[in-house]
């Protein structure tokens, strides 16, 4: 008993905090530069909501780490922190317990993100959206103040945690690449124009920032959307790339000129002369690095990435440097059908692209240099492990013209309609086609449409080994409706086949067979919102199947109590399924029930009968 309780407890807490803590520390890791005093309190507040949590989730369920070990990035991660630590032992003396955290958390980023991705995907993309939301009307607010004390030669650095124009410029340069890809991926029209100007207001800032170096990654990342998602979009991001280039270079040259290479060749030549006396396994993670360039200053960064993986840890250590972001672009292209690899890996690029000439520390605690690399390999990461185990959306989505449903749909019968028309039709061929309507611009079907949810779910459900409908194709109309087109399972619905039974010990045989299956899906963390005997299917083999399945969620344990209830609320609701289940054959539920719940859950059952008194309707 006890250790049941405990394994309870240690459930709820695992789904509170993949469920609830992650995404609010994911969010401030992305947005919240812009409103607090300090970085130091930004570290805090990923230690606290994001770092922590995932190692406790961790801990509660081990095995959670066995599929983070299957992907290559995360194993060139995990080769190249260690191989950093190891580093310390020829690296200076100073060595502290310190030293060890950067690299941890920088790890827990990757498994944070994994367990994100895993358990909320649906969310990740309102996060996106909401956190560059935060990031647009704080640059907006910033370029304001700017303009009324702007004088010639003033960078912009901004409010918030920005104590720096380079490393602001990085921050807006990133949220830039978002709103970028955005443009390139958003299929609502609304969301297109908001894009296009936030674009412009987040580019505003990188200029006003003065730094050259966002330019050239915000160029390699327009370049690689243009070929990630080549299409006539691609055509137009070309030509406003020709146009903006040419617009930058006529009314900033002088910006660009006039302060020559900032010493950057210099740095560079005399970086390679230090890595130069230890190539292969390089100085150590902890040495110290002063370059001084003959202007008196010494610089404390070798202004390139690559040359500061050299420098700390060798050939040895750039060698999964490379790869990991080699295998990160690799992958994101292999899955280009999902757009948040295309928004992670142009996230990645712009950050390759700003650490040709800028940075150098290899492993820091979270700062602006974590968006150019680690927060994007984290986010691709956590794709492709999900992605490998057919978690997220797999097929294209097809555009549908009116003339071509027109066609579709002859002679099609009429299965479910409403007030907007047709809902599911039963096509000539036997197959089905179920429409999505869309009703409000602003509402989560616009990052997550029902259709697509469909197809996630019904994948889900079947690597659980729960027949679901198999996916034909994913259909967009134009009127920003969407559909899905499916080959419908060979059986019954459960409320026919009880209909259709007259002895009552047959019908009560198939009542408990049905409470296990019931319990079956509570077990497995399957909450199905809209689960009644008329979206349960009765197989031609006698096993239960599933449909109309958009409106479903798998938690990452067994369904606490509360769900429980408001499943049972929900069946209560149709008169002939609550006289079936829980009057007629009450017993019998409870009995399949038991097969596989626990007894409390069983207890939970009976009691939220007993007191079920909500009126039922019919169907």
């Amino acid at each position: 008993m006890q250790l049941s309780g405990f394994n309870s407890v240690s459930n709820r807490v695992f789904d509170f905090i993949c469920l609830w803590i992650l995404p609010v520390g994911y969010f401030l890791l992305l947005c919240a530069l812009f409103f607090l005093p300090g970085r130091s309190l930004h570290h805090k507040l990923f230690y606290g909501l994001f770092s922590i949590p995932a190692l406790i989730a961790l801990c509660l369920r081990p095995r959670e780490f066995k599929e983070l070990l299957r992907e290559p990035i995360f194993v060139a991660v995990l080769v190249f922190a260690a191989w950093a630590l190891v580093s310390l032992c020829w690296g200076p003396e100073n060595k502290s317990i310190g030293q060890f955290k950067p690299p941890l958390h920088t790890l827990l980023l990757f498994a944070g993100c994994y367990l994100l991705v895993r358990y909320r995907s649906e969310i990740v993309q309102p996060l996106l959206f909401s956190a560059s939301m935060v990031a647009l009307i704080g640059t907006a607010y910033y370029l304001c103040l700017f303009a009324r004390v702007y004088e010639p030669g003033l960078r912009l650095i901004g409010g918030g945690a920005f104590d720096n124009p380079l490393l602001s410029s990085h921050i807006f340069g990133f949220f830039c690449a978002y709103w970028l890809s955005l443009s390139m991926t958003c299929k609502c029209r609304k969301v297109l124009w908001l894009s296009i100007p936030a674009m412009v207001i987040m580019f505003a800032a990188v200029l006003e920032t003065g730094s050259r170096t966002p330019l050239v990654a915000l160029t390699l990342a327009s370049l690689w959307l243009s070929f990630i998602c080549w299409g006539r979009r691609s055509v137009v991001l070309l030509g406003a790339l020709l146009i903006s280039g040419a617009t930058v270079t006529v009314l900033f040259s002088q910006m660009i000129i006039e302060r020559g290479d900032s010493y950057r060749f210099e740095i560079w030549q005399l970086a390679l002369n230090k890595i130069a006396d230890h190539p292969w396994i390089g100085h150590g993670y902890n040495a110290d690095l002063a370059i001084d360039p003959g202007v008196g200053t010494n610089f404390q960064e070798p202004h390139s990435f690559v040359l500061g993986v050299l420098y700390y840890v060798g050939i040895l250590g750039l060698l999964p440097w490379l790869f990991f972001q080699a295998w990160g672009l690799l992958s994101s292209w292999r899955h280009r059908v999902q757009p948040l690899f295309i928004i992670a890996s142009t996230w990645l690029v712009f950050g390759i692209g700003a650490g040709l000439t800028e940075g150098g520390g290899i492993i820091s605690r979270p700062k602006e240099h974590w968006f150019l690399l680690w927060i994007p390999l984290a986010l691709i990461a956590a794709l492709s492990i999900n992605q490998r185990a057919k978690r997220l959306l797999a097929m294209p989505v097809k555009s549908l013209k009116s003339t071509v449903m027109h066609t579709m749909t002859a002679n099609a019968q009429v299965i479910e309609e409403d007030g907007l028309g047709p809902k599911v039709l039963r096509l000539v061929d036997g197959s089905f086609l179920k429409l999505f309507r869309r009703r409000r611009w602003y509402t989560s079907g616009n990052f997550n449409p029902y259709s697509e949810r469909f197809a996630v779910n019904s994948e889900q459900l079947r690597n659980l080994g729960i027949p679901t409908p198999q996916i034909l194709d994913l259909y967009r109309l134009d009127d920003g409706s969407s559909a899905v087109h499916y080959s419908p399972l060979p059986g019954n619905t459960l409320r026919q086949v009880l209909q259709g039974i007259t002895a009552p010990a047959v019908r009560q045989a198939l009542v408990e067979r049905f409470g296990k299956f019931m319990a079956q899906l509570h077990e497995q963390g399957v909450y199905f919102r809209s689960l009644h005997l008329g979206n349960v299917l009765v197989l031609e083999d006698g096993e239960f199947g599933l449909i109309d399945v958009a409106d479903m969620r798998i938690y990452p344990s067994s369904l606490s109590l509360s769900l429980r209830q408001r499943n049972l609320r929900h069946m209560q609701r149709y008169t002939v399924d609550k006289r079936w289940l829980f009057e007629d054959h009450f017993e019998a539920l409870l009995q399949g029930y038991a097969m596989m719940a626990s007894k409390s859950a069983v207890d939970n059952l009976h009691r939220q009968v007993l007191a079920g008194s909500s009126p039922a309707r019919t169907h």
